[in-house]
């Protein structure tokens, strides 16, 4: 990752959301000032990734679809600020073993549990790949939710939530039905940010 190049795109996205969509940032005070943290949010645009890091005092990493990384210029640029590629729809290990490294080194990492971006702004299913890289890599989780549609000069709302206490799982050996039920957790408290980012708006 690139800090000249991360904090200068950090200032002009904030910049740029502040002119175009209006945006109102709420929770910031939940984001850890320092260890290893997931940054769990739902996912309903492109403009996601931007809008969560410049939300952000601390910078944060994302997994990528692969295919973005064989795009001429714009895979150097987003390796710049620190996004690695992903294959989706496999269990790839060499970007499970870069992200539990990114939480060991305790940095930031953002990731949409639903894989995917809703076309319906609703939460879809979600996977529990974020689930496991957090109990693995020992990391705080941090429930995000962004409230659109992005419109221009109609209001953006991202709201962070208090990390979710996990310890009952800290220690122990975990099936497929933990993953589940912190999945679960996770995504309950994004759909309850989602309600109140609606309620307050």
């Amino acid at each position: 990752m690139s800090k000249l190049w991360y904090k200068s795109f950090w200032v002009f996205f904030r910049i740029f959301f502040t002119v175009f969509y209006r945006w109102e940032v709420r929770g910031q005070e939940h984001i850890p000032e320092r260890g290893g943290t997931v940054v769990c949010c739902n996912h309903i645009s492109n403009l996601d990734p931007p809008l969560l890091g410049s939300a952000m005092r601390r910078p944060i990493r994302f997994m990528a679809k692969e295919e973005l990384f064989r795009i001429p210029v714009f895979s150097s640029l987003i390796r710049k600020f620190g996004a690695f590629p992903v294959q989706r729809g496999s269990a790839d290990k060499r970007a499970l073993k870069k992200a539990l490294s990114i939480l060991k080194q305790g940095e930031v990492l953002g990731v949409f549990p639903e894989g995917t971006r809703s076309k319906t702004g609703k939460l879809g299913e979600a996977h529990t790949g974020a689930s496991f890289i957090a109990l693995k890599g020992e990391a705080e989780v941090v429930p995000a939710a962004i409230v659109g549609p992005y419109r221009l000069f109609r209001k953006v709302t991202i709201i962070f939530g208090p990390p979710l206490d996990l310890s009952e799982y800290r220690g122990k050996k975990w099936t497929s039905q933990t993953l589940k039920d912190v999945t679960d957790r996770i995504m309950g408290e994004i759909n309850t940010l989602l309600g109140e980012s609606r309620e307050l708006s």
